[in-house]
């Protein structure tokens, strides 16, 4: 059997340029699944794109730094920022936080829950859940989620940890791929997790591109894709859209890039289906609670 891959889309519902980016990735066949965030300016617009494309799995992107909650800010004090209505801005300032013992658990844990209901309320069919900025790369973070997921019968989470044959192609810059390797002792502690050890809740092999973030390129993605493994279940995240004025309002360090990664993913997935054993493309609503992938690729149905 082919590896498996499915190649995700975060930050849907951001604005409407890139919910059409990954409208249009997905029926290019260059995308099968995009994590929605509830608090998005442009979520209503996911939703209806979401209904429309129903073999695009959507997961939850849940947001606990850089953006509004969901739930009143007065019921989740720990998540809040100093201006007293938003999240902490800085990812740092979440990290710092967090590894104090400053944020409660029980706080992560009725916020995910209001955002995952928001989608549910939507009509939405949530195949996964994730997180913005890869937050549950912390313990203290995947444990909640790990419970929700399995409390809103959500049977899949992301591999938040880069595999090591993607981050030794050196993409992206120095100070990253740093930050992704003193980050990885932590994996022992996700895969210990024991909704993902029992199976309870699924997971892949481990995910691509985190180290490329802001660098996904042509040539990249290319040089990712030729590297994959012959066997095993992988996720690649990306970051498509459309740098519009839309965006221009929104707070990303992603902007032209969005664009790059666009055009990188509706050149590079037709040339990766005409290789020798090219992966089967799958969303995460494909990985069933045995652990064993449906035969059947998510578009030939």
């Amino acid at each position: 059997m082919p590896a498996r891959l499915i190649i995700n889309a975060d930050d849907f519902g951001l604005t409407p340029g890139v919910n059409r980016a990954i409208a249009e990735l997905h029926q290019a066949r260059a995308l099968t699944s995009a994590t929605l965030m509830a608090t998005g300016a442009a979520f209503d617009d996911a939703v209806s794109i979401a209904h429309a494309n129903p073999t695009l799995g959507v997961g939850c992107h849940i947001v606990l730094t850089d953006g509004v909650p969901v739930s009143a800010p007065e019921t989740i004090p720990t998540l809040i920022g100093p201006d007293g209505k938003t999240f902490r801005p800085s990812l740092i300032d979440f990290i710092q936080a967090l590894l104090r013992g400053n944020i409660r658990e029980e706080d992560i844990t009725r916020e995910a829950l209001a955002q995952i209901q928001k989608l549910q309320s939507a009509g939405i069919d949530i195949t996964h859940v994730d997180t913005h900025k890869h937050t549950h790369l912390f313990p203290a973070v995947t444990r909640p989620l790990l419970q929700i997921a399995e409390r809103c019968s959500i049977g899949c989470i992301r591999h938040p940890f880069e595999q090591a044959w993607s981050l030794a192609l050196g993409h992206g810059n120095r100070i990253r791929r740093l930050q992704v390797k003193l980050l990885s002792p932590l994996k022992t502690a996700f895969e210990r997790q024991p909704q993902i050890r029992n199976h309870r809740v699924l997971s892949t092999d481990g995910t691509i591109g985190i180290s490329a973030t802001g660098d996904l390129y042509g040539e990249t993605l290319r040089e990712i894709l030729k590297a994959l493994p012959t066997e095993g279940t992988f996720e690649l995240v990306c970051h498509p859209g459309y740098n519009d004025r839309d965006l221009d309002r929104i707070t990303t360090r992603l902007r032209a890039h969005r664009d790059i990664e666009r055009n990188a993913l509706l050149t590079e997935l037709p040339r990766l289906a005409l290789q020798p054993n090219a992966p089967q493309l799958i969303n995460y609503g494909n990985l069933r609670a045995s652990d064993i992938l449906r035969e059947t690729p998510i578009h030939a149905r």
